[in-house]
Order: C-alpha cells, then sequence, then structure tokens
C-alpha cells in the first residue's frame, strides 16, 4: 500500500506503549486498593477476595482475555479492560503480602499506639514502605501486558487494521514474509527490544530498592 514502515512503527508505539503502560497503570490502582484492604483488613473480605484471585489464576491469562475481548468485541477499549481484568489478581496478591508483611512491624504498632487513624497509618508508613516491590512488580507487567496485547492483535482480537500497532502490523505482514521480511522483522524487533528494555528496567529498580542486596 506505499506505507512508511518507520512511521508506521513510531506511530504503533503509542498505542502499543499505552496499552502496557495504561493497563499497568489501572491493574496497580485497583490491585493495590484492593491488595491493602485484604492485607489491612482481613477476614471474610480477604477470604473471598483470594478466591477470586485463585479462579481467575486458574484460567490462562491470554485466554482469558481473548474470551473477554471475544465477548464484548474488538477495539481499544475492549482490549485495555480484557488485559486489566488478566493482570488483577497479580497486583492484588503482592500488594496483600507487602502489607501483611508492614502492617506487624513495630513502627505501625506504635503508630497504632498513638491512637492515628487507620488513614493516616496507610497513607504515612504502609503505602511508603511497600511502594519498592509494588513499582517493580508494575515496569516488569508493563511488558508482559504489551506481549498480551500484541498477541491479541495479531490473531485479529485487539487493535483492528489500519491502526498502527505493533501486533498488528506482525499479523498483516505475515502474508508477505517470504518475499518482504521486513514487514514482520521491525515490529517484532520494536516489540523485542521494547519488552527487554522494560524487564531489564526492573532488575534494576529490584537491585536497587531491595536493601537484602546492598549488604
Amino acid at each position: 500500500f506505499g506505507r512508511d514502515m518507520l512511521a508506521r512503527i513510531i506511530h504503533g508505539s503509542r498505542r502499543s506503549l499505552s496499552l502496557g503502560v495504561g493497563t499497568t497503570a489501572v491493574s496497580l490502582l485497583l490491585g493495590g486498593i484492593i491488595g491493602a484492604c485484604c492485607g489491612i483488613y482481613g477476614s471474610r473480605f480477604d477470604s473471598i477476595v483470594m478466591r477470586l484471585c485463585d479462579v481467575l489464576n486458574c484460567v490462562p491469562g491470554l485466554l482469558f482475555a481473548l474470551a473477554v475481548v471475544a465477548a464484548l468485541g474488538s477495539s481499544m477499549r475492549n482490549l485495555l479492560i480484557a488485559v486489566t481484568i488478566v493482570s488483577l489478581p497479580g497486583f492484588i496478591r503482592i500488594v496483600r503480602s507487602v502489607i501483611l508483611s508492614i502492617v506487624e512491624q513495630e513502627y505501625i504498632m506504635a503508630a497504632r499506639a498513638c491512637d492515628s487513624s487507620n488513614f493516616t497509618i496507610i497513607m504515612r508508613h504502609i503505602l511508603p514502605n511497600a511502594m519498592g516491590p509494588i513499582i517493580i512488580q508494575a515496569s516488569m507487567s508493563v511488558a508482559s501486558m504489551m506481549l498480551t496485547a500484541a498477541g491479541l492483535s495479531f490473531i485479529g482480537m485487539g487493535v483492528q487494521p489500519p491502526t498502527p500497532e505493533w501486533g498488528a502490523m506482525l499479523s498483516g505482514g505475515r502474508e508477505f514474509i517470504r518475499d518482504y521480511g521486513y514487514l514482520t522483522l521491525f515490529p517484532g524487533l520494536a516489540i523485542m527490544i521494547t519488552v527487554l528494555v522494560f524487564n531489564l528496567m526492573g532488575d534494576g529498580l529490584r537491585d536497587a530498592l531491595d536493601p537484602k542486596l546492598k549488604q
């Protein structure tokens, strides 16, 4: 069609990155709130949420996202919803585990002894000390969310052509891979390099924020 490959990859990066970063941000917000409530209040609410997470984890993530997109229709918004739902259980679990390890610390008990409200304890003491593992999980989740979104677009259940998106560009170029291999080579390289960058960034953040690795 006479389209410029470099321009389409650059424009496609906006959608691919927005899918990865957007779904991670929404999942982090919702999963952080739900996981914090589970870790702080516990009891029956914690049990119900954990059992729901167990049910969601029993279904492969890509298959579950595919079912959501098939039910809602192929569009950018529905793709965001599907990938967000898939990534929620992981954020809920990690936030809950971090909160549970923090609420037993002596400074939390001291804050409660000083009659501080739950909101003050959460905002001033729990969240600042829990941000390290959460940020690491978020940075590495961006890469997996991008791969999931690209996979759904590749099979025609995500961003629809001719809208430039790396997964959709891979799908559109596979018919011509024998004669025009660059149509799939460059979108594939873009996905690979971006995912590698986010994974390396997650490893770097883990090394920088984990106090055990500094000793």
